[in-house]
């Protein structure tokens, strides 16, 4: 995890001071990049402890479709953010799973004019398109997942950070390995990089299973990447740190994307330093 610590060092000695919605105030750095080869073990920091489980939880919770989050069970990172039900509005779920989308073709203008009745909504799974376009079409430049959805960001919880992310297959010596690059358009490079980094290695990991091809690297671009005024000391103590060896994800394949549990993810070896807390600003 040298990538993340070198990022976390140039935001620190680079950023510019900005007010922020929170109102705690960051330091933040715009356009950057870091990049993880997913072969040379798994991205999960060393240099404080990261809640693996709760990472997966995470995961599931989003490739489920689901935006409550009475699913997470003991998850609590999204209970700040809920209404009183455990709502949080079509968040990353739903755009994953369900984008909502009518028909072009059935809602032209003259047809509403002659009194037709409006189409009905339609949805899309941009995952299992994902999936099936990945063993279908290798190749191709289109497998997209967006979870920036304009026309419901006024109803969401919280606009998605990560918001956009593609797949990239190449082939050596007859084996095909799978890349994925994520945009992300705000980044806590404190409390929720490092948890981002391991979700979208892991959730590589689980689409090359379903497609039968190998993880590569995952590629993390960032827009606004900050640090809170309140996680700078936090960050300095992880500069201190020595790094250690990088652990490694085994995952059982339960046959299809919606097949994943807990249980299917085994971690081994990894070795942290003692947890950082940092205080979420909400």
């Amino acid at each position: 995890m040298k990538q993340y610590l070198e990022l976390v060092e140039d935001v620190l000695e680079n950023g510019h001071i900005r007010h922020d919605r929170t109102g705690v105030g960051t330091k933040a750095c715009f356009g950057r990049q870091v990049r993880f080869d997913l072969r040379k073990g798994f991205p999960l920091c060393t240099t404080k402890k990261v809640r693996f489980k709760s990472v997966v939880r995470e995961l599931l919770w989003l490739v489920s479709g689901s935006t409550n989050v009475k699913d997470l069970h003991s998850c609590k990172i999204w209970d700040a953010w809920a209404d009183d039900n455990g709502d949080l509005g079509p968040v990353y779920g739903a755009q994953w799973r369900r984008w909502s989308a009518v028909p072009t073709s059935l809602s032209s203008e003259s047809e509403t004019r002659g009194g037709k009745s409006a189409p009905e909504a339609t949805s899309v799974d941009q995952i299992q398109n994902a999936i099936t376009g990945l063993r279908n079409n290798p190749w191709g430049r289109r497998h997209i997942v967006n979870a920036w959805n304009v026309g419901e960001i006024s109803k969401m919880a919280l606009p998605p950070c990560h918001m956009f992310f593609q797949f990239f297959v190449h082939e050596n010596e007859g084996h095909k390995y799978l890349s994925c690059q994520m945009y992300q358009r705000s980044a806590d490079l404190a409390l929720g990089v490092p948890f981002n980094i391991a979700s979208y290695a892991a959730l590589t990991h689980m689409i090359a299973q379903q497609v039968g091809m190998i993880p590569f690297e995952f590629v993390h671009t960032f827009g606004d990447v900050h640090i809170y005024q309140n996680h700078e000391d936090g960050l300095r103590e992880q500069l201190k740190r020595s790094l250690g060896k990088l652990p490694t994800l085994n995952l059982n394949n339960p046959g299809s994307i919606d097949g994943y549990q807990l249980s299917d993810f085994k971690l081994e070896n990894y070795v942290y330093a003692p947890a950082i807390k940092f205080p979420i600003a909400v």
